[in-house]
C-alpha cells in the first residue's frame, strides 16, 4: 500500500501488512478522548502507516468475516463446539462372530448403529452402503460366522449422542440361574425391561453397563414395568433363537400370581378371547378384547386357577379378593391384566385396567403397587436339554398385603 488507508480504529492504530496486534497509547494516536469505549481491533503501530477509521467502516469489518484475514488474527482460544469441527467418520469391517451367525443383516445393523433410525438403516442397506464380503445384500440377508460387513459412516442426532456419553448406570439384579448360555434374574417392579417410550433405560442396558466382559446379552422375552418376577436373558444368539422359538410354540410354562378383585369361580379355568391393541388420543398404549372376527385381534390364551381367597372386609371397605395362578398360553402385550378385567376380576393396583378408586383405598391399606408377579417358569435348556423350573418368591410389598399359605 503506497498510501494511508482511508479507515480509522479508534483508539488504535495499525500496520496493515502487520501479523501482530499491538495497544499504543491513545495519546500516541493522536486521536481525540471518546466517551464510550469502541470494540475496535488490535493492530500494530508504525508511524508511516498510522491511518484513521470512521465508526461505521469499522463496525462494518468488525461484523465482516473477512477480518480476521485483513488483520491475521488470531483463532479463538476456547474450545470449538464439537458441531464446528465434526469427528471425522471412517467406514468400518465388521466380522460376525458366533453370537451373531444366523442373524439377518438389518438386525444386526440395527444393533452395531445403536440410536440411528432403522429407516435410515434401512436406506443404506437398499443404497449398496452396506456390503457383505464386499458384495452387495439385501435386508434379510442371514450372516454367517466370518462374514466381513462393511458399516458405513452414519450421522446420529445430538440426544444420540447424549445418551452415549451417559449411559445407564451399572446395576445386578437378584439372580435365579446364571449359566454360559443362560441369565434368570428377579425383576423388581417398577423397573422397565428396556430403554423407550420416555424412558431412558431398562435392565437390559443396566446388566450391560455392570457386565462389560458379556459379548451377548438380549432379552428373551419381556415383562410390564409394573410386574415383578422371572425375567430371562439370552447370553448367546444360539441360546436366544432357542429359547424364543419355545415361547413362540408354547413350549414354556409361565405363571404368575395374580390378585382379583372380587369372587373367582373355581370352575373358570380358561379364557381364550382375542385382544386388540390400539392408542389413545394422549398416544397411550392400551388394549381390549375383541371378537374373533376381529382383523386386528390376535388370539389370547389364558388358563387360570384359583389358589386362595381373601375375605371382604366391610369395615375397610375392602372387598373380597382371589389369589389366582394364572399361566399365559400366548404372550400378548397387557394379556392378564386385560383378560382378568374382562372377566369382572381385575387386578388388584392395576393402574391402567383396574379399580381406581378402590386402588387408592388399597394403597392406604399397604398395596402400592399392581399385584402381579410373574412366579414360576418352566423351558427347555437351550444347551443342556435339561427341564428347567424357576421360582421367584413372592416380593415383600405383596407379601405383607397377601402371603402366600
Amino acid at each position: 500500500m503506497g498510501e494511508a488507508c482511508k479507515l480509522s480504529i479508534p483508539y488504535r492504530c495499525f500496520n496493515v501488512s502487520a501479523r501482530r496486534a499491538v495497544h499504543l497509547p491513545r495519546q500516541a494516536t493522536g486521536l481525540p478522548p471518546a466517551s464510550a469505549t469502541h470494540a475496535g481491533i488490535d493492530l500494530p503501530a508504525q508511524g508511516k502507516w498510522l491511518c484513521r477509521l470512521k465508526f461505521r467502516q469499522i463496525n462494518h469489518l468488525q461484523n465482516s468475516a473477512q477480518v480476521k484475514h485483513i488483520i491475521g488474527a488470531k483463532p479463538p482460544t476456547h474450545p470449538a463446539s464439537p458441531a464446528a469441527h465434526p469427528v471425522p467418520q471412517v467406514v468400518r469391517l465388521q466380522a460376525v462372530d458366533a453370537n451373531s451367525a444366523g442373524q439377518r443383516l438389518d438386525n444386526f445393523l440395527l444393533r452395531e448403529l445403536k440410536g440411528v433410525p432403522k429407516t435410515h438403516v434401512y436406506r443404506i442397506i437398499r443404497s449398496g452402503e452396506v456390503r457383505v464380503n464386499k458384495g452387495r445384500a439385501s435386508a434379510d440377508t442371514r450372516l454367517a460366522e466370518g462374514d466381513l460387513v462393511r458399516v458405513p459412516p452414519v450421522r446420529v442426532s445430538d440426544r444420540i449422542e447424549e445418551k452415549a456419553a451417559h449411559p445407564a448406570p451399572a446395576r445386578e439384579f437378584p439372580v435365579l440361574l446364571d449359566d454360559d448360555a443362560v441369565l434368570a434374574i428377579d425383576k423388581p417392579a417398577g423397573v422397565a425391561v428396556h430403554g423407550g417410550s420416555g424412558v431412558s433405560f431398562g435392565v437390559i442396558e443396566q446388566l450391560r453397563q455392570a457386565r462389560p466382559q458379556a459379548r451377548f446379552l438380549e432379552l428373551v422375552h419381556r415383562l410390564d414395568r409394573e410386574t415383578s418376577g422371572i425375567l430371562l436373558i439370552a447370553k448367546k444368539r444360539s441360546a436366544l433363537t432357542h429359547l424364543q422359538a419355545q415361547f413362540r410354540e408354547r413350549e414354556t410354562g409361565k405363571t404368575y400370581l395374580a390378585l382379583g378383585v372380587g369372587a373367582w369361580q373355581a370352575n373358570k379355568k380358561v379364557i381364550d378371547t382375542p385382544l386388540h391393541k390400539y392408542l389413545q388420543q394422549d398416544g397411550e398404549r392400551r388394549v381390549r378384547t375383541t371378537t374373533a372376527d376381529d382383523p386386528d385381534g390376535m388370539r389370547s390364551i389364558t388358563l387360570v386357577k384359583l389358589r386362595q381367597r381373601l375375605p371382604a372386609r366391610p369395615e375397610a371397605g375392602l372387598p373380597e379378593f382371589s389369589l389366582l395362578e394364572v399361566t399365559i398360553k400366548t404372550g400378548r402385550t397387557h394379556q392378564i391384566r386385560v383378560h382378568l378385567a374382562s372377566q369382572g376380576c381385575p387386578i388388584a393396583g392395576d393402574e391402567k385396567y383396574g379399580d381406581f378408586e378402590l386402588n387408592r383405598r388399597l394403597q392406604r391399606h399397604g398395596l402400592k403397587r399392581m399385584y402381579l408377579h410373574a412366579w414360576r417358569l418352566q423351558f427347555t435348556h437351550p444347551a443342556s436339554s435339561e427341564r428347567i423350573e424357576l421360582l421367584a418368591p413372592l416380593p415383600p410389598d405383596l407379601a405383607c398385603f397377601f402371603p402366600l399359605s
